[in-house]
């Protein structure tokens, strides 16, 4: 029986099943094909804030570029979820793919003949985030499909070593591509490793949970299936209201990084990687550590890794100028606690939601997190203006690390720590 049809799979309950012999020669082969992706597309990312830095040297440019990579994703990570559920997530994933890369090859013609202007780099970032809304739920839930319950939490921890590598590898080769190639060439990397990342996907089938007659019911019904297991469990309730808090806060940190570079520690493409880049060698230490670890209390990890995380955001900005070296220490230490917190985080959600809704569930935190950081970005604007780059560095940073902290106070959402099925983790859902 074909494994990616949806009514030749059984409903599966959260936390994954056994995903049958020879699930290690599959799973990597598509992990490795999406890090390929991954890393293509995290350099093109590079290129094209630094090329709007450049050329612009406006803090308003960057917001643009940063609402056009959000918003879509955003707005449409809804869609994306329910069809992941209905759906050959194998196909959403292909497609989202192929599409991202025809743009990009729009793009580079576009480049290469000196025709190229801003809103057409807007234009893309926008289909390539719209893209995400469908490819992000799709891979999501496949993740529990693809390897044993108690491979789950180390598979989180290898995504955000991946998150790492990523991030290490596409800013170096992001500001050597600008060096030596012209733009337009820099950016065809990106297509190459979108191909690379489809290859496997060819190759391997990915099982998918039966659709029942009531979720198939319509678009609708799933959209409020989808609603209601995150709103009916207090604990999963706040826990998406508070990451929308630290999103919004810090978001636009992340977004102006160039520009607080340029302005402040008077560097240059290559100072912004070399930021970056350790920054990623700092996420691969702390997903290494998550995955070795295995942390018992994921909720208390999250919520003391993400203030750490945010603060250092802000004791980043308030290093000398002179001092970019301190800066890049308080960068990297992000870094590490950040994937030491998203990781387990991963693994929770994976963990209390049944499968047949992860693609429903996860779209509802992209919808949350990415109309929060446009939010942020419409507000850093004009705090920029006011304050500076930095400044608005200082206040994310402590805002959103407040934010984390505050997830302290809620009993439900500290009961997620409990196992399934524990009376105390039964309590949690109740409203």
């Amino acid at each position: 029986m074909d494994p990616l049809n949806p009514g030749g799979q059984p409903s599966l309950p959260a936390g994954g099943a056994d995903p049958g012999p020879g699930w290690q020669r599959r799973y990597w082969s598509i992990f490795g094909g999406q890090a390929l992706s991954l890393i293509g597309s995290a350099m093109t990312q590079f290129v094209l804030l630094w090329w709007i830095t450049d050329t612009t040297g406006s803090a308003a440019a960057l917001g643009v570029a940063g609402v056009a990579a959000l918003l879509p994703q955003a707005l449409l990570s809804p869609v994306g979820g329910i069809l992941a559920d209905r759906y050959s997530r194998r196909a959403i994933m292909i497609g989202a793919d192929v599409i991202s890369a025809a743009c990009m090859l729009v793009l580079i013609g576009l480049f290469a003949s000196g025709g190229a202007q801003l809103w057409h780099v807007y234009t893309m970032m926008a289909v390539r985030s719209a893209m995400q809304a469908f490819q992000t739920p799709a891979a999501g839930a496949s993740t529990a499909m693809l390897v044993p319950a108690s491979f789950l939490p180390r598979a989180a921890g290898l995504n955000q070593t991946l998150q790492g590598v990523m991030t290490v590898a596409a800013a170096p080769l992001g500001a050597l591509a600008i060096s030596v190639l012209p733009l337009s060439a820099a950016l065809s990397i990106d297509v190459v490793t979108a191909l690379l990342g489809v290859a496997p996907l060819l190759r391997y089938a990915v099982p998918q949970p039966r659709v029942t007659r009531e979720a198939g019911a319509g678009v609708l019904s799933d959209f409020r299936a989808g609603v209601n297991v995150v709103w009916r469990d207090a604990g999963l309730r706040r826990l998406y209201l508070l990451l929308g808090a630290v999103v919004l806060a810090v978001m636009p940190t992340f977004t102006l990084t160039p520009l607080l570079v340029k302005t402040h520690f008077g560097g240059g493409a290559g100072r912004v990687a070399l930021m970056e880049g350790l920054s990623g060698v700092g996420m691969i230490a702390g997903g290494v550590l998550v995955a070795a670890l295995n942390p018992r209390r994921p909720v208390v990890t999250i919520l003391l890794s993400f203030a750490a995380s945010c603060l250092t955001v802000a004791l980043t900005a308030l290093a000398p100028g002179e001092a970019f070296w301190l800066a890049v220490v308080w960068w990297v230490v992000s870094g590490v606690t950040f994937s030491f917190g998203n990781a387990p985080m991963t693994a929770l959600l994976q963990r209390v939601i049944p499968n047949e809704l992860q693609g429903r569930a996860l779209s509802l935190l992209n919808t949350v997190m990415g109309l929060a950081g446009p939010v942020g970005l419409a507000l850093a604007g004009p705090l920029g203006e006011w304050i500076g780059v930095r400044g608005v560095f200082v206040v994310g940073g402590v805002l959103s690390g407040a934010a984390a902290l505050a997830g302290f106070l809620s009993p439900a959402l500290r009961r997620l720590d409990a196992p399934a099925g524990h009376p105390s983790g039964e309590a949690s859902r109740a409203g």
